[in-house]
This record gives structure tokens, sequence and C-alpha cells, in this order.
């Protein structure tokens, strides 16, 4: 008997996938559970669905995520903080703190997770920032941080 998963099921496979099965496992212990349906004309049509819908959301993902990409290659976020002569900066600049000045000088509202800065920002001057925006596509990112 053919059956599209709901859930993922052990040994049998991942949500969403029409797998063949036993008559038995099928009605006594994947359906009254509801870990599946079955494999009918129109649950075929809407696990279908489900899956272009999926793929569309993911495309329309990586292409925002490439636009955001190059409009950051030509921004600079400027960032001002308190520092000592030596142009040492007391404290650091974090992830957050260029995600907020991003969003109040660009209006591109990032999430600070993305942002690669392990040990944040700790000297004025000039800093290229790596933001990892999808799966595979990183933008770079020029902060200016000068002394209040």
């Amino acid at each position: 008997m053919q059956v599209i998963l709901t859930q993922d099921v052990k040994g049998q496979g991942k949500k969403g996938q029409m797998v063949n099965v036993s008559d038995g496992y099928a009605r006594n212990y994947l359906l009254p559970k509801g870990l599946a349906q079955p494999a009918t004309k129109s649950n075929i049509n809407v696990m279908k669905g489900k899956a272009e819908s999926a793929e569309y959301k993911k495309q329309k993902e990586k292409e925002e995520a490439e636009d955001i990409a190059k409009k950051m290659e030509d921004i600079t976020v400027l960032i001002k903080a308190k520092a000592g002569d030596n142009g040492k900066l007391f404290g650091s600049v974090t992830s957050k703190d260029v995600a907020e000045e991003l969003k109040m000088q660009h209006h591109i509202k990032l999430d600070k997770k993305k942002f690669v800065m392990p040990d944040g920002i700790k000297a004025l001057g000039l800093v290229t920032v790596d933001v990892k925006l999808y799966s595979g596509i990183t933008g770079k990112l020029k902060v200016m941080v000068e002394k209040l």
C-alpha cells in the first residue's frame, strides 16, 4: 500500500515522502497514529503543491540574499564609539551594534547572528565584516568605527 508520510517515521522515510508499506502496517499503525495518509490522487496533488511551494520559497529567499549581498558591497556603516588616545576602543563594537546601525542607516534588517565577528571590533578604523546571508551566500560589509 502506498502512503504519504505526515511525519518522519524511523525506517520508512521523511515527512512528505510517498512510500510503499505493507497493508497491515499502514492500517494498524501509520494511519491511526496520524503518521501517514493514504496516497490518493488528491493527497498526491496536495503533496506536490507543498513541494513546489517550498521550492519557490527557497528560491525567493536565495534571490533576496543575493540582492542584499550586492547592496552591501557599496554600503559603509558608520559607528561612533568611545576610544582612548591610541585608537583602542573602551569595550568593543559587537554584531548587535552593527545590525542596529545597518537598520538605522540603510534600512536593511539582518539578524545579529548572521554577522561573523567572533571577538567584535576593538579598534578605530575601517573593518570588513563577513555576513552569512544564506547557505553558500556570504556578503561583505564595510564598518567604519570613529571616535565619539
